[in-house]
């Protein structure tokens, strides 16, 4: 029995998107029934397509028997988790060579690391550059010659950029190809105290360098639960991935096999069982319910509180914040994952992983099981978990490549209940994301990483318009008081919304310290923030004439996580009369930043998405 909250919750999306999914699903079936399209090619569109080819796959491509698969990827040498790419698109077209069918990288799309821009110019154009990969995707699928494509991306903004771009493509079976986390480092509860103790002064540069690259050592997804991490989760519980794939390691033999065997599945739906679900279908009103209770029940990055809104709006379908927070008071957390506890994604995945994550929740009434995945209908193949294959009986296997795949059914228990728990043991009855709402706007807070102790706090507001700003007075000793600390003129019109990664160092030692402290900002904070309360993403921003434009020093704040509450102890004719105090005059050019400024004039605000081009509003 699905829960009466999923289910309504479910039914008012369904209610409010019921105009524009029609017309997105509209779209699709017209795309259907339109010739395939190397068929209606010109013999010189023809010739440009396979120009380059080898002589085999010419003629594979002139017959036009077998399918065109199109590979996306965000490969990069520099970003660790796209490193493993290179070896994908060779994998792809062996398999493909086998089949009688042809693959093409059709295109490539920008993949920047947040962890190298953080606190640094180039942080502001971290959230747009999810818009350029939407808009690149299509573009590279706008030659319109492929049959099904290949999404290969990880980390923060590529994935939801990936997922848009696809979704204008619809009628295309499209899967994600996640390449996997990197082996576990230090821990990164060791890590965070040597940045807190260098923030103290108490560690130096070398120190602090040598914990850093010993956390983040190898290819693959840094380790702790952050935005990348969280991208996977979703694309799995979104069924946008093979069951299980999620979260095993690069350059391994189940790895591989799991590559291979994700091809072989789709070109055996292309060819064979002519059944394979088109991504338009796949993501579903009900497919974005399960991805937000996967978001909750594993306190995922707070980021897809604005990623979730513009990748379902994509496909026609309107989520709100009020449906997240609805959905949060009844959704159980079931993880304790690096910011929310001491493990990290390995140990996550040895405890039980995806497959004991989903029967749980499916089996407790929090998933929509009549769904439609890459692999059919369904979650059922999405309670089992890949393991190598050593005999011939196969659930789902790939001959091809360095290994075959079969599917197993997951642990009945978890392996470890500090690291990951049943429906019937939650560490929280609640999920990791609440909504604030009060007379300074709305705001959402991650709450799965802060003890309880520090969910309330009431104190005098320091109003600052940089992190830098705020690392200064922490340097002056100014900062050793109770306070909230709001940081305005972060938000995507003013600066393309960057994260304020600094913030979280500081804040954590004051509060370690005593103090009780918080944080208020129009802007992001890291998908691993934590710990210190955060009201993030303030909608209005302060540039868009938000009243935390009109905040001064010494105001008092009431952030109040539990219930829900966001208030400024100003009375409402006192807050007429003040004017909305607007110090942002940095200059918007350098690393780049010129060329967004027309994002930043027209990018919608953070509760509706963030994004820079309108989709089914």
């Amino acid at each position: 029995m699905l829960h009466p909250r999923i289910q309504a919750v479910t039914e008012r999306v369904i209610e409010r998107s019921k105009a524009t999914r029609q017309a997105y699903l509209a779209r699709i079936e017209e795309a259907k029934k339109q010739t395939r399209v190397r068929a209606g090619l010109g013999c010189g569109n023809l010739a440009h397509v396979m120009a380059a080819c080898s002589s085999s796959d010419k003629d594979r491509l002139k017959a036009d028997e077998q399918p065109n698969l199109a590979i996306i990827n965000s490969y990069n040498d520099m970003l660790s988790a796209h490193v493993p790419y290179l070896d994908f698109p060779p994998l792809i077209k062996k398999i493909a060579e086998k089949y009688d069918a042809t693959a093409q990288v059709a295109g490539g799309v920008p993949a920047m690391c947040d962890g190298v821009t953080q606190g640094r110019d180039g942080m502001e154009l971290s959230l747009f550059s999810r818009d350029v990969i939407a808009m690149s995707t299509a573009v590279a699928l706008s030659h319109d010659v492929f049959d099904g494509v290949f999404c290969l991306g990880v980390c923060d903004k590529i994935v939801p950029g990936l997922l848009i771009g696809s979704l204008s493509f619809g009628h295309l079976p499209i899967f994600f190809l996640p390449a996997g986390p990197m082996q576990s480092g230090i821990p990164n509860k060791e890590k965070a105290r040597v940045r807190q103790k260098f923030a103290q002064g108490l560690v130096s540069r070398e120190e602090l360098l040598e914990a850093e690259s010993a956390s983040y050592h190898s290819a693959g997804t840094c380790t702790f639960y952050g935005t990348a991490n969280s991208n996977q989760m979703l694309m799995e519980i979104m069924g946008l991935h093979l069951p299980g794939s999620s979260f095993i390691n690069p350059y391994t033999e189940l790895r591989d096999g799991l590559t291979g065997s994700a091809v072989e599945l789709m070109l055996k739906q292309l060819i064979e069982s002519k059944d394979a679900n088109p991504i338009g279908e796949v993501v579903s009103e009900k497919t974005v319910i399960n991805g937000l209770v996967g978001l909750l029940a594993t306190g995922g990055s707070t980021n897809h509180a604005i990623h979730l809104v513009a990748m379902a709006k994509a496909a026609g379908v309107q989520i709100t914040w009020k449906d997240m927070a609805e959905l949060s008071e009844v959704v159980p957390l079931l993880t304790r994952i690096y910011p929310n506890g001491s493990a990290d994604v390995n140990h996550f995945q040895a405890a039980g992983g995806m497959g004991f994550l989903m029967r749980e929740l499916r089996d407790g009434g929090f998933l929509h099981n009549d769904v439609k995945t890459i692999v059919g209908e369904g979650l059922d193949a999405y309670t089992q978990e890949p393991v190598l294959d050593v005999d011939d009986n196969l659930i789902m296997s790939s001959n091809t490549g360095p290994s075959k795949v079969k599917w197993v059914p997951c642990p009945e228990n978890s392996l470890d209940e500090e690291v990951l728990r049943p429906v019937s043991n939650p560490f929280n009855k609640q999920g990791g994301l609440q909504l604030l709402t009060g007379n300074i706007g709305k705001a959402v807070i991650k709450v799965s990483a802060v003890q309880e102790q520090h969910q309330t706090v009431s104190a005098p507001a320091k109003v600052f318009s940089s992190q830098a700003a705020l690392q200064d007075a922490f340097a002056a000793g100014e900062l050793n008081t109770d306070f909230i600390a709001v940081i305005k003129e972060q938000g995507p019109k003013a600066k393309g919304m960057p994260e304020l990664h600094k913030l979280t160092p500081v804040m954590a030692t004051l509060q370690d310290q005593g103090y009780k402290v918080a944080i208020v900002t129009d802007g992001r904070m890291s998908g691993a923030s934590g710990k210190v309360p955060a009201a993030i993403h303030l909608a209005p921003e302060a540039v868009e004439g938000g009243i935390i434009a009109k905040i001064h020093d010494g105001d008092l704040i009431t952030l109040d996580a539990p219930n829900g509450d966001l208030i400024l102890h100003v009375s409402d004719d006192e807050l007429a009369k003040r004017e909305h105090v607007i110090s942002h005059t940095e200059p918007t050019y350098g690393t780049g930043r010129e060329l967004f400024a027309g994002f930043r004039n027209i990018v919608s605000s953070a509760d509706l998405g963030a994004s820079a081009f309108g989709l089914e509003e």
